[in-house]
């Protein structure tokens, strides 16, 4: 038998044991005959078709009231710079001027934005972002505000108010009877439930994206208040995971009945988009701004009178508290604040506020936002171990710009002291660096010249902050010198805390805060 016909024969053997098993095999109803080995059943097919279609009832619903914002600023003359610009590198010596003949004046150049927004009033009340409809210092409204519908009609809006702290602008076009949008309740809303992002991300009208709420309160310093200046910036943000983009700003988050839950506006991304990381103003905050605004004009924001942060384990054990919770008072932003006249220190922890369990910033954020300038609460907090109690009348805050003063880092001293138990080097602050950071005299405490990486005040201090007091433990005292900090660390054993008073030269206020720090070996 030649090579071929043996091949021939094994193949037909191979093939007929093949589709014999099949047979025998659906006989005995291990397996179907065909391609599709199963289909979804018929109830899990219905659960996923009536998900579907609320998705497309919510959207048919909510975009209709979903707007398109394009904002213009004209340009505006700037400041020449002085001497002459750098050229490129690899001119030939001599060859300097003919290149500089090439320089010509720096245009100032129009500014255009795009944004999102939703009605929410049949006469034309919209809510939409802040930094939507100013200008990049986030205080100057744009020249021109355009709106445009999914109907493609278009309005020249008026902007009513904005607020900077919340983010929120209040937009007026004319005319009646205008699609609307209801507003829900954010408190009430849990984490993993869906939610649906509308806007016009990347300039690609009426946009929806589908989601979770992924987590509330959360607080975003860097986005919400980049330079510092926004001192009252809310710290209360929705996250999702709904797809938000440039151009999503202003537009609704709205729940799985169609109701607004919160105002999108900020992103989490290394590259500028979407990254899975979303964040939503809540709606009873932004509610309240717009009522202020349709009414006053402008917002009044009330405030304690202190500068805070959330609590750290330290922050805790210096406290006195069990649990890692509460807000910790830095510092007071300015003289004889109501919380100062109330009898807050520096290094209290906050746990309670009108009578509401305080566990961080944004809790506490929300609490005093639901009053009123002038309004009285009651605060109770944690102080070295023992629980106090205080009555503040909140003050109306007062927004301030504050210009970051340039000074020189602190440089290798002689006579520095170096702490391996507080991971720092200090000195004493020269003459020089007294005059050139413009402190009061007479002069006291230790600059900070180096942070050891990895060491205990990483994070917590740095180079240029400077020293003038030990809190805690008592007795409190001042520091005047190197000398004076080291006999304060000689009692403390590795593991315990230490509650600084610290201010730092690159800030121009020169605003004290606490800085409680555990003791390393």
């Amino acid at each position: 038998m030649s090579l071929a016909s043996q091949r021939l024969r094994l193949t037909v053997a191979a093939v007929t044991a093949f589709v014999g098993g099949l047979i025998v095999a659906s006989g005995m109803d291990w397996t179907k005959l065909g391609f599709a080995q199963s289909r979804p059943s018929a109830a899990a097919v219905q659960t996923l078709s009536e998900a579907s279609n609320a998705f497309v009832s919510i959207a048919d619903n909510v975009t209709p009231a979903v707007v398109s914002i394009d904002v213009f600023s004209a340009a505006r003359p700037t400041a020449a710079p002085r001497g002459r610009t750098q050229l490129p590198q690899g001119v030939p010596p001599g060859m300097e001027d003919f290149f500089r003949n090439f320089e010509g004046p720096q245009q100032p150049r129009p500014l255009r934005g795009q944004g999102s927004g939703f009605i929410v009033t049949a006469n034309g009340y919209i809510l939409t972002n802040n930094h939507v409809v100013t200008n990049s210092d986030r205080e100057t409204v744009a020249d021109r505000v355009t709106v445009r519908m999914v109907d493609q009609r278009v309005f020249t809006a008026r902007v009513v108010g904005h607020d900077r702290t919340t983010d929120v602008a209040v937009l007026k076009i004319e005319g009646n009877n205008f699609p609307t949008l209801a507003l829900g309740n954010d408190v009430t809303s849990r984490i993993g439930e869906w939610v649906l992002a509308i806007g016009n991300p990347l300039g690609l009208e009426n946009t929806v994206t589908a989601g979770i709420v992924s987590a509330k309160g959360r607080s975003l310093g860097p986005l919400m208040n980049p330079d510092g200046t926004n001192q009252y910036a809310i710290s209360d943000l929705i996250q999702t995971d709904a797809a938000i983009n440039p151009g999503n700003s202003g537009g609704p988050l709205v729940n799985a009945r169609g109701e607004v839950i919160g105002i999108n506006s900020a992103i989490a991304s290394p590259t500028g988009y979407n990254a899975g990381y979303g964040f939503a103003i809540p709606i009873t905050l932004a509610k309240r701004v717009m009522d202020q605004i349709i009414a006053n004009g402008r917002v009044r924001v009330p405030a304690l009178g202190i500068g805070i942060a959330d609590v750290t384990p330290e922050d805790a054990a210096v406290a006195g508290l069990k649990d890692v919770r509460g807000v910790l008072v830095r510092n007071f932003p300015e003289a004889n604040t109501p919380a100062q006249r109330a009898g807050l220190m520096p290094g209290d922890v906050i746990v309670t506020a009108d009578g509401q369990a305080v566990d961080r910033v944004s809790t506490l954020q929300r609490i005093v936002r639901n009053h009123n300038p002038g309004e009285t609460i009651e605060v109770e907090a944690m102080r070295y171990g023992q629980k106090r109690s205080f009555r503040v009348t909140l003050m109306e805050a007062r927004t301030t710009s504050q210009v970051a003063a340039a000074v020189s880092p602190v440089g290798p001293s002689v006579g520095r002291s170096v702490y391996p138990a507080l991971g720092i080097a200090v000195a004493p602050v020269s003459r020089e660096l007294a005059v050139q950071s413009r402190i009061a005299t007479p002069v006291r405490g230790v600059v900070i010249t180096e942070v050891t990486p990895g060491g205990p005040a990483e994070e917590k201090l740095g180079r240029n902050d400077v020293i003038t007091e030990v809190i805690f433990p008592s007795p409190r005292r001042s520091i005047v010198s190197p000398a004076d900090l080291e006999a304060a660390l000689r009692s403390l054993k590795p593991g315990q805390h230490i509650s600084l008073n610290v201010f730092s030269l690159s800030d121009p206020t020169h605003a004290t805060r606490i800085v409680n720090i555990r003791v390393g070996g």
